[in-house]
């Protein structure tokens, strides 16, 4: 009985870490989440994931925000903050006087700041689910 609860606790185990390294980034993830039209403005949600094996201590990233005919309509910082390594954080920024409707694209030209592993900018992985692309 008591080896049949070891087994039990130990294939527990081991799928449970197998589980979390198949869900963990390789460096770090941004998806762009969703977008919603608030008040005089455009949100954009971000869920940002850090997979580099250290803390990151805040992370400034250069947007530029493309519109449906792919003119560049404003170049902004969107400062993502701390990303604990291997904890999943949401960030919204609001973007006023622009149209949900009317943005096609959000490029990440750069990294603006990173404070934390080297690998900071090299290692983005961008993805987006929504029908806005999120590119870099």
């Amino acid at each position: 009985m008591r080896l049949t609860a070891s087994l039990c606790t130990l294939l527990a185990a081991l799928w449970t870490a197998a589980a979390q390294a198949q869900s963990a980034p390789d460096g770090l993830s941004l998806e762009l989440n969703r977008i919603d039209q608030i008040e005089g403005a455009c949100r954009l949600t971000f869920l940002a994931e850090n997979g580099l094996g250290a803390d990151v201590e805040a992370l400034t990233l250069e947007t530029v925000l493309i519109d449906r005919e792919g003119v560049v309509e404003r170049l902004t910082l969107f400062e993502f903050g701390a990303l604990p390594d291997g904890v999943p954080r949401v960030r919204q920024f609001d973007v006023a006087g622009l149209s949900c409707e009317a943005l096609g694209r959000v490029l990440v030209n750069g990294v603006s700041d990173c404070v934390g592993p080297a690998s900071c900018g090299e290692a983005l992985g961008l993805t987006s689910r929504v029908d806005v692309e999120l590119l870099g």
